[in-house]
Formats: C-alpha cells, structure tokens, sequence
C-alpha cells in the first residue's frame, strides 16, 4: 500500500478506475462495508483506491487487502472545520484529477458532502466522473437538537443532485430520502449489507472467553467475566447513537430485581463517551457488573464468548455488528431503529431475536430477563438469527448489486 497520491498508477487501463473516499479510518459500519466490498471486486474489472481522512490512526488499512492502494488525505475530518473542510475539498479536486477514476464512491455524510462538491468544481472540460454516495445511516438521526439535525437534512438535500446515486441500506432510511426529496441525479438505491457467516472465524465459547479475559485491561479483569451466570456482550464505538447509557441503565434494573439477573456485562470498544460511560457505571454501583473492554483486533472472533447479544442504539444504518452476532448463533435483543426490524423477526413463527424501543431501560432489562431465564429460547433465536443471515443477507448479492452500479 502506499499513502501518496503520487505513486498512483495512471496509466490507461481497461479497468473501470473507483476512488474510494471515506472520512475516517475508525473500524466502524462503513469501514467493514468497504473492506467487504474492496475484497470481493472482480479485480480483472476494477481497480480500487481507498482514499481517507487521518482520524482512526489508519485502523481500516488492517482490514483493506495487502495490494490495495491507499492515500491518507491532510485536512478531511469527521468534525466540522471551515479551514480543514474547504482545504480537503481542494485536495479531493488534485486527486481525483490525477488518478481520473471512472467513478467516485462516497462512503459517509462528510465524505458525501465534501467529495461530490469536489467533483462539481472540477473545470468544465474534464471528463466527469460518476459519484455514488452510500449512506449507511442519515446523520440527521443521530441525536443533535432539532436546529442541527435539520441543518444536516438541508446539506443532504442540496449535495444530492452532485450525486448520481446514493445507496441507503435499510427501507427507513429509503422513505426518509423521498419524504425529504433527497433526490440524485439518477435514483436512490437500497442494497442491503451481505455477510458470509461460513468465512468468519469465530473462537469457540471457552477459548473465546478466556482469550477475550487475557485481552481486558488490568482494571477490567473482573472475576466475575470468568464466572458471571450469563455474559452479556456488545460490539460498538463509544458514540452517542450507539446507546451504551440505557444498556448500562438496564442493568441498574437487573441488579434491583426482587430477583437480581446473574449476568455480567462487556463492552467491546471504545471512543469519545468512555468517560461519561465510566462516570455513570460508578455512579449507579455496576463496576462490579460491567466491563469496558476497549478495542479488540477482530473483535467479532470473540462473539461466542457471550451468551446474549444486545445493541442499545438510537441510531443506525443497518449494523454489521448484528450480522455477525447472529451469524455466530447468538440470541439478539436490538432496537427499533435503522434496518434492525428488517433483520429481526420479533413476531414471526421462526422469531429471531428481540426488538425493544430505542431509550427503553426497562424493555432492555425485560428481555434480557426472558432470555436468562430461557436457556432453550436462546439456543432456538441463535439459530433462526443464523438462517436468517444465510437466506437473506447474503454477501454475494451486495457485492453484485453494488458492481452493477459501478
């Protein structure tokens, strides 16, 4: 791989050129789409390169495959600064005119906003590119005040027409594109995420759980990860939307049950709310409950060590973290956001998990208590969630789908 623009092949060649650009390197929902997708191209048809901002400390190159080109962009940022923002923009222009991709791929809201107007302030007489902008989750959904959030929705109005086609992944997010007449050039599309169960390389239940120990800060060694009843797990960036604070209220619940839920609780990641987090889980007495793993290389590989799956967002797209949970047979308890129910099944004969309303302590709480009290029940949404990923979320028909856009 290599970080400069300048050893960039660019050459002719009969492959369709895509530049990939997205705001920041932190493993999250878009980064795993695009390290899916780079890995899956049909590299006689396309060449790839991966263009993104500084913030993340290049985590997402560890997931790109070995050859794939990379350039780390100076000034492209995921918080607004007028500075950095009219900068990055300036050097989105300088290479996309050197590399002179085919089509420009925008993963992301800023990358959105900022790359499709570097695309339109490309002189007039240079071939233009085709721009797709995929949006794994309207940032006007996260929890801003309602003057922020409407700001957000008026940029994604305007930047769409520099847009030729903008995916969504989930039916929410495609009603909101029309409700609010965010319209690209060409169409909106919804192509679901794709994952291939049979190629993750999940631990087994015990080796999990002791590796994902040996791996826990000196401070979050609790005995009671080892020994806990039922370990309840989680996958997620310490951001707003992900909802983590009514997870940790829930189990405030859980320990003042007339009959306390013998369960311990572990937070894979990491991110700018981990104070707050830490702040809360003292205040409310669960350091003895709930451990803050931090990040974990490949955190998915350490799944089977839980016995319940929880995602506690009040936003999202539609959430690999999920997909791999289910694909590993764990039961699932997720809100009612994003593509979450069109994923879970919550009142179907072949049920496949637990939805509960976003902010719901309470809901939280009581269906994590139904599935401590139900061993049989776990083991028969572990396997429906698994079918589920089989049968409908199948990695190859996103790969071909978003190939056909290419």
């Amino acid at each position: 791989m290599t970080d400069s623009i300048n050893n960039l092949e660019t050459n002719k060649s009969p492959r369709k050129r895509v530049l990939f650009i997205i705001t920041q390197s932190e493993l999250g929902g878009a980064q795993k789409f695009l390290a899916q997708l780079i890995s899956h191209l049909d590299a006689s048809r396309f060449e790839a390169v991966v263009a993104t901002g500084q913030d993340g400390g290049k985590e997402i190159k560890d997931i790109l495959p070995q050859n794939t080109n990379f350039v780390t962009l100076k000034n492209l940022h995921r918080n607004p600064n007028l500075f950095n923002d009219i900068a990055s923009v300036f050097e989105l222009k300088k290479i996309i005119k050197e590399f002179r991709p085919d089509t420009v791929f925008l993963n992301s809201s800023k990358a959105g906003f900022i790359g499709s107007l570097a695309v339109k302030l490309l002189p007039k007489d240079w071939p233009r590119p085709k721009v797709i902008y995929r949006i794994g989750g309207w940032t006007f959904n996260d929890p801003w005040p309602w003057w922020k959030q409407l700001v957000y929705r008026l940029l994604e109005k305007i930047s769409a027409p520099w847009k030729d086609y903008i995916i969504v992944n989930n039916k929410h997010d495609y009603e909101q594109a029309k409700k609010y007449s965010i319209k690209p050039r060409k169409e909106v599309v919804l192509i679901y995420n794709g994952i291939g169960p049979y190629k993750l390389d999940f631990l087994e239940k015990d080796e999990a759980k002791i590796r994902l120990y040996e791996l826990l800060p000196p401070s979050q060694k609790h005995a009671g990860f080892l020994h806990a009843d039922l370990l309840i797990g989680t996958i997620a960036n310490f951001y707003k939307t992900k909802g983590l604070e009514y997870l940790i209220e829930a189990f405030k619940i859980l320990t003042c049950n007339l009959k306390p839920v013998p369960c311990t609780l572990v937070v894979i990641g990491d991110g700018l709310e981990r104070q707050n987090l830490e702040s809360k889980i003292k205040s409310q007495g669960l350091g003895n409950k709930i451990i803050l793993a931090g990040r974990v290389p490949d955190a998915y590989k350490y799944l089977r060590a839980f016995d319940i799956f929880v995602l506690p967002s009040v936003k999202e797209g539609f959430p690999w973290a999920l997909l791999e949970a289910m694909s590993a047979k764990l039961p699932v308890i997720a809100t009612t956001v994003g593509a979450n129910p069109e994923i879970i099944e919550n009142d179907s004969p072949n049920k496949n998990g637990f939805l509960v309303p976003p902010r719901d302590p309470q809901a939280l709480a009581d269906a994590i208590t139904r599935l401590a009290e139900d061993e049989s029940l776990r083991r028969e949404l572990g396997i429906q969630a698994h079918q589920t990923v089989l049968h409908k979320f199948d990695l190859h028909k996103m790969i071909e789908a978003v190939e056909e856009l290419l």
